[in-house]
């Protein structure tokens, strides 16, 4: 007999655009086989909800409640402003949705609850359910990190934001029956908070598309450098930045090679600078074909992230695809693999300059790095393995 889960997210799965987006896409693909899965998302505007649509063959039952679309209106920060609640918490909830639940655990039996992100807690009433919540990230460093970017008039401001969230962020951890985590980083922030938390590590991993049949060959004769990402995340920004304006002039001198930096609002948030080696593609939301293509022309991937945040699909992407990637540390935390086995390691624009040459004269470097990253993605990243973990924490539960 099928079990029957209650799942909650921030957003609409579909398209899988951004990394939350393709996590809970790829996990009810695999978890509708074994549960009988009533989705409630999340959605901002209409064009979210006419997509939504797409989602019927991905959960038994879907419901979309409406949530502010703009964050900051001046009634969400006057809002907050009068709240013990930090700011994440006020324009993610939506009280259709509270309603909602309430509605639907009072009508139906359900046999457990998944919370995607803690700030879907609040909408939760008081239930002896098991309640199962996943953290994708944890939400007070990458907010500590994007108020630290801010001018020190509005940073001190924050800060109080900043305390709130790390007060209920820790608050819901413990309300919940256990927290599943992207990564060891993670969890071991979430038990140094409190030993008594239990916790499990559910990865994220690549999609099936993703996964070639055959390594590729080394495209040295045209390669193409590649990083992807939604620039709307002040980490992608950041590190697209410093690629344009720190790799990219200190790689013009290598013939043929050119920089191709892919994904969404890349015109209202990359710099202006321009070079030939370098080329920039704005990638809608729905169009994954284009992104896949990206990674099967590409050589390697590069990846100068500095911002703290759960573990980055477009590196297993790159794994899958059998790019081999050049990164900081911190673009590969939390995820399995080891410096010179899966990756290579970059921080200075030196390093990454260094790393790109030796990738296209060493044959065999190139293809040891890119076979090791590969079967680690087999191994441990494949969304129908951790589907499969992922429902024997339901049954655990249950």
């Amino acid at each position: 007999m099928k079990k029957k889960i209650l799942m909650i997210t921030p957003y609409v799965p579909y398209p899988p655009a951004s990394g939350g987006q393709i996590r809970t896409l790829n996990l009810l693909k695999y978890l509708k086989k074994d549960n009988d899965i009533t989705l409630i998302c999340l959605y901002k505007t209409e064009e979210e909800k006419q997509l939504a649509k797409k989602l019927e063959k991905f959960c038994n039952k879907y419901y979309l409640c409406k949530r502010p679309e703009k964050p900051w209106k001046l009634s969400l920060i006057l809002k907050t402003g009068f709240s013990t609640k930090p700011f994440l918490i006020t324009r993610n909830y939506s009280k259709s949705a509270e309603r909602l639940i309430n509605k639907i655990l009072n009508t139906e039996t359900y046999s457990a609850i998944h919370a995607e992100t803690f700030y879907t807690m609040p909408h939760l009433p008081e239930t002896n359910l098991p309640i199962i919540l996943v953290e994708q990230t944890i939400e007070y460093n990458v907010y500590k990190h994007f108020v630290d970017s801010l001018p020190p008039v509005i940073k001190h401001l924050l800060y109080i934001d900043i305390l709130k969230l790390k007060r209920w962020e820790r608050i819901f951890w413990k309300k919940a029956d256990i927290v599943a985590c992207v990564s060891t980083s993670d969890e071991q922030e979430i038990l140094n908070n409190d030993t008594n938390i239990k916790t499990v590590i559910i990865p994220n991993g690549a999609g099936d598309e993703m996964f070639v049949k055959k390594l590729p060959e080394l495209k040295n004769k045209k390669p193409i450098l590649l990083f992807v990402g939604n620039f709307l995340w002040l980490q992608n920004t950041e590190a697209a930045n410093f690629i344009i304006e720190q790799i990219a002039p200190k790689l013009q001198n290598l013939e043929n090679l050119k920089i191709v930096i892919a994904g969404q609002n890349i015109k209202k948030n990359l710099t202006k600078k321009q070079y030939k080696n370098l080329k920039l593609i704005e990638v809608r939301p729905e169009d994954s074909q284009t992104i896949k293509k990206l990674y099967r022309e590409s050589f390697a991937f590069i990846s100068p992230i500095q911002g703290p945040g759960g573990t980055r699909l477009k590196i297993l992407g790159a794994m899958a695809s059998g790019l081999p990637i050049i990164g900081s540390k911190v673009s590969v935390s939390g995820l399995n693999v080891s410096q010179n086995k899966e990756y290579i390691l970059a921080e200075k624009p030196e390093d990454y300059v260094k790393a790109v040459k030796l990738l296209l004269k060493n044959k065999d470097l190139y293809q040891q790095i890119q076979k090791n990253a590969y079967d680690k993605a087999v191994a441990e990243y494949s969304w129908k393995n951790i589907a499969k973990k992922l429902n024997g924490i339901y049954n655990s539960l249950i």
